[in-house]
């Protein structure tokens, strides 16, 4: 038998923010078939959110490091927060990413470092809200012309 839900807690928001992080080997800022996903980059995560509850204007603030899995994906998975509904979320909140650094020693270059740009997935469960923000790079110190041609 599954626990019976609050009022309260079937109205609250839970937030999913992610993105990824790729070695763009050619340097031409796009994700070409010589790029890879790059595993164990560390970006900053820094958003605000404005929750909607009655009579006030409450806003929720955070700066986190998170790290690449071995995909090339972060994410970060913010629980529950009252007054913060996903349709409300969307127009009312801002995230950027910034890469931090790269695990990899032959790509360590920032390319795309920095991003507000996100889009909202919808999501099959009621109220969870999934920020996905546009793909960041890092890229070799020198291009491998063999690779990837003048």
């Amino acid at each position: 038998m599954l626990p019976l839900q609050t009022e309260s807690a079937k109205d609250t928001a839970q937030i999913t923010v992610m993105g990824l992080v790729y070695c763009d080997v050619c340097s031409n800022n796009s994700f070409s078939r010589h790029s890879y996903f790059l595993p164990g980059a560390e970006v900053q995560i820094d958003c605000n959110f404005r929750a909607f509850v009655p009579k006030t204007k409450e806003q929720i603030s955070f700066s986190v490091n998170r790290t690449t899995d071995k995909r090339g994906v972060y994410m970060l998975d913010i629980p529950s927060v009252d007054g913060i509904e996903c349709a409300e979320a969307a127009i009312a909140s801002t995230c950027q990413v910034s890469l931090v650094g790269s695990a990899s020693t032959s790509c360590n270059i920032p390319g795309y470092s920095s991003t507000t740009d996100w889009i909202s997935i919808k999501s099959r469960r009621p109220n969870l809200c999934i920020y996905s923000l546009s793909a960041l790079n890092f890229r070799p110190s020198k291009r491998d012309i063999t690779l990837c041609g003048k």
